[in-house]
């Protein structure tokens, strides 16, 4: 087990070609100060057994620690993708995660059902957040309700990227604890390995390409932090994600000895990663959101495909010198955090996204996040190193600003903010977890 582990990490460092710590990104004293702040808001976000974090809850009743997205009353509930997105840390136990992926399975849908409100949850879907007190899941974004929600304003199904975060929870675990045993294991009569695979088959996909798409009917969110935007076709974040759940399921099915699954799910990703350029690319080298509705570049998407090695040779390098010069221009970023939307490629005036439920500048629709700020960085360095170095000090300035520590009339992290009075969620998780895990170690752990 260790050796292969080592084996992946090799391949890793021979196919990235950046290191953070070797090429000097950030700062040692930048990277030491942005670890202890990481550490500290996870420790904010902790649930420990029995503890109570809202008036509106009872305890944690789930017999474990949960993590939520962040501290002080932000979101009092396990959410996966945020819990998910933040294991790269390296921060998080393994009994710790053991936990969370049991409670990630058990909530697991085991039978279609269609909801009060008249939206699907299918077979094998993946609760959006899972309520704290009484473990129920709640498989759409907006509510606390098991019984009222999927009022469609989220989509006709279930977000379509947490069952490809599931299986991301379990791959993690895996390769962390050495405790690939836990693959066979019986959770509520289906073994963990089968209810990854459920998982993965859930969001519709083409059948040629295993692209993930949607439709105007029947609708689901392509990716939870952009779920008050409506976007239609294939869709490029999910597909995204599929292709690094397929890759890690190839690694899982490896580690069992079954090299038949092993192929199929690495052939999935090859043609994943083959579709997406043409499917999505425009002609500066941005990837579209979609092929539909809200068919805008869309920068997160864009620097985690870089990220993840989706693009590659001449198609990469026109990408990652577009988001250099993007960066130098002001379009892309406000004290180092990142919108969703080049400012040039706003919808209109009115709007960054073509179909959103919140004012233009807020919240996911053109507000600036840390969550993506990491992958920007290591797009940006592939063509103009010094941006990505003066990039990654901004982002760690703010924080020192407003670092929360400092008392209850500062919140950084924040989950997202404008300039000049706009901020929301303080204390918020992914915006340091996500950037620290790519500053720490650009090659380590980020897909097999």
């Amino acid at each position: 087990m260790k050796s292969f582990h080592h084996t992946i990490i090799a391949l890793l460092f021979f196919t990235s070609g950046l290191h953070a710590q070797e090429t000097g990104l950030v700062k040692e004293a930048d990277l030491s100060y942005l670890k202890a702040l990481t550490k500290a808001v996870l420790e904010s976000s902790r649930i420990y057994p029995g503890q109570i974090i809202s008036k509106d809850f009872g305890p944690n009743n789930t017999g474990g620690i949960l993590i939520r997205p962040g501290g002080r009353d932000c979101y009092p509930s396990f959410w996966i993708r945020d819990y998910a997105m933040s294991l790269e840390s390296e921060m998080v136990s393994v009994m710790e995660q053991k936990h969370m992926l049991r409670l990630a399975a058990v909530t697991q849908c085991d039978q279609t059902w269609v909801t009060r409100n008249g939206s699907m949850v299918p077979l094998g879907a993946i609760a959006d957040h899972i309520r704290i007190d009484d473990s129920q899941p709640i498989y759409f974004p907006g509510t606390y309700d098991y019984a009222e929600q999927g009022n469609k304003q989220y989509g006709m199904t279930p977000p379509y990227d947490d069952q490809f975060f599931f299986i991301h929870m379990a791959y993690f675990y895996v390769k962390t604890s050495a405790d690939s045993k836990i693959l066979l294991q019986d959770i509520n009569g289906m073994r963990l390995i089968d209810r990854l695979e459920t998982a993965f088959k859930v969001p519709p996909s083409r059948q040629d390409n295993h692209i993930v798409y949607a439709t105007q009917e029947f609708r689901g969110v392509d990716f939870g932090f952009r779920d008050a935007i409506a976007i239609t076709g294939d869709l490029c974040f999910s597909s995204i994600l599929k292709f690094r759940a397929a890759k890690e399921l190839a690694v899982l099915f490896e580690m069992m000895q079954n090299k038949g699954k092993a192929a199929m799910y690495r052939e999935i990703a090859a043609k994943i990663k083959k579709a997406i350029p043409g499917l999505f690319s425009d002609q500066r080298g941005m990837l579209l959101a979609s092929t539909g509705k809200s068919r805008q570049p869309d920068v997160w998407a864009t620097a985690l495909a870089v990220y993840l090695n989706v693009l590659e040779g001449d198609v990469q390098k026109k990408t990652c010198r577009f988001l250099a010069d993007a960066y130098k221009n002001g379009t892309l970023s406000y004290h180092g955090n990142i919108r969703h939307i080049l400012t040039s490629d706003d919808y209109n005036n009115s709007t960054a996204w073509e179909l959103t439920s919140v004012d233009k500048n807020t919240y996911q629709n053109g507000a600036y996040w840390g969550t993506p700020t990491g992958w920007v960085c290591f797009a940006i360095a592939k063509a103009d190193f010094p941006s990505a170095q003066k990039l990654a000090k901004e982002y760690i300035d703010d924080l020192q600003k407003n670092d929360y520590r400092k008392g209850k009339n500062y919140g950084a992290p924040y989950e997202c903010f404008y300039p000049n009075d706009y901020s929301q969620n303080p204390v918020y998780l992914t915006t340091v977890s996500c950037p620290y895990a790519v500053f720490k170690s650009a090659i380590k752990f980020h897909g097999p």
